[in-house]
């Protein structure tokens, strides 16, 4: 149904073409400008360790290379023991992201198996995973990541990344039983099972597929929390001291009292990548959520046109003749006598007087 709105046919063609770009758009402004900011760090990641320009963790006591302001033999700074922390920082994003990565994955294969089992079998094998979900949930993650991690014989990556995927997954699983047991209930699952169809190809074929959105989403999640866990953790002095990562950077520089001593280049560049690293992520994993929601989705590719928010879900307006007042004047007109409540009575009671 059309509906019939004062729109000039300039405003009615700017609505059409917005509407032709929102429907071949699979991802907002925000998120595509998340994906680049990510993507921007994985380039860095990849080649920071070849074009380092110094080894990160070789010291130099020689005059004015110790906490020397940046220049040019040193575009980041010198800390403390002399090093470049320019070195420090491509060396330590790349341990960094590959251990969000890392855990992220294995934290979200965890959560799809049990999600989806537990909202395929139902029945007992649902209340068993479920509770094992909701164990996990209400366990202190901080407190039980700082004891685990103190008294593992060796801290390092590894036992970092087995304690945040071992912590991680339970999220995620709970979102995707919802969503699993809302497919599960759908006709073509059902038709799939009346046709004969195993278990496991209905998994794959039927409800997997249309968890896709949800499953992306629950990894940039898992993703953004291991990231920055681990640098609070690394921060803390519960990480492996012979790898360099972003967290490690920010504890060298409060044990050195950069910030007493104005030497903001040591960990200002650590910081500000952790910032936008997550900025980065949680404006991708929006984009994603609107792909999947559809409620999301109408809202970001909603269209403003003649004072009224138009959707794409919203019917298409007819063009009138004429175009609608200025706001200026519609604004004025709010406060003059024809507008004032007795006035518009009055002039209803003298039309049909004039016609009686």
């Amino acid at each position: 149904m059309a509906a019939i709105v004062p729109l000039g046919a300039r405003g009615t063609e700017r609505l059409v073409r917005r509407r032709k770009r929102a429907g071949g758009r699979r991802l907002s402004t925000k998120a595509r400008v998340g994906a680049v900011i990510c993507a921007a760090f994985v380039l860095a990641a990849i080649i920071g360790p070849y074009v380092a320009p110094y080894d990160p963790s070789v010291q130099s006591f020689l005059p004015g290379t110790v906490l020397h302001a940046p220049d040019a033999a040193h575009l980041l700074g010198t800390d403390s023991l002399g090093r470049d922390v320019l070195s420090q920082l491509l060396v330590g994003l790349r341990t960094t992201l590959v251990l969000g990565l890392v855990t992220g994955a294995i934290a979200t294969f965890i959560a799809v198996a049990i999600g989806v089992s537990a909202g395929v079998l139902g029945g007992f094998w649902d209340e068993i995973l479920s509770l094992l979900s909701n164990v996990f949930l209400v366990l202190p993650a901080l407190p039980l990541l700082v004891v685990l991690l103190g008294y593992l014989p060796q801290k390092g990556e590894t036992a970092t990344i087995v304690v945040l995927a071992f912590l991680g997954w339970p999220w995620g699983a709970r979102v995707i039983r919802a969503q699993t047991l809302t497919l599960r209930s759908r006709d073509f699952v059902a038709a799939s099972r009346e046709t004969g169809e195993r278990t496991w190809r209905v998994i794959f074929f039927e409800i997997m597929p249309n968890e896709v959105s949800l499953i992306a989403a629950s990894f940039v999640s898992t993703v953004l929390y291991a990231i920055g866990t681990s640098v609070a953790l690394a921060f803390l002095g519960l990480s492996s001291s012979s790898q360099w990562s972003l967290g490690l950077i920010l504890y060298w520089a409060q044990n050195g009292n950069a910030l007493q001593l104005n030497a903001w280049w040591w960990f200002a560049p650590a910081g500000l990548a952790v910032a936008l690293l997550g900025t980065g992520l949680v404006l991708l994993n929006f984009g994603i959520d609107e792909i999947g929601n559809p409620r999301l989705r109408d809202a970001s590719g909603a269209s403003k046109i003649g004072g009224k928010a138009w959707r794409p879900s919203d019917p298409t307006p007819v063009v009138l003749a004429g175009s609608p007042a200025p706001r200026a004047r519609s604004f004025a007109s709010a406060f003059s006598r024809r507008s004032a409540p007795g006035a518009t009575a009055g002039r209803a009671a003298a039309g049909q007087g004039g016609r009686s």
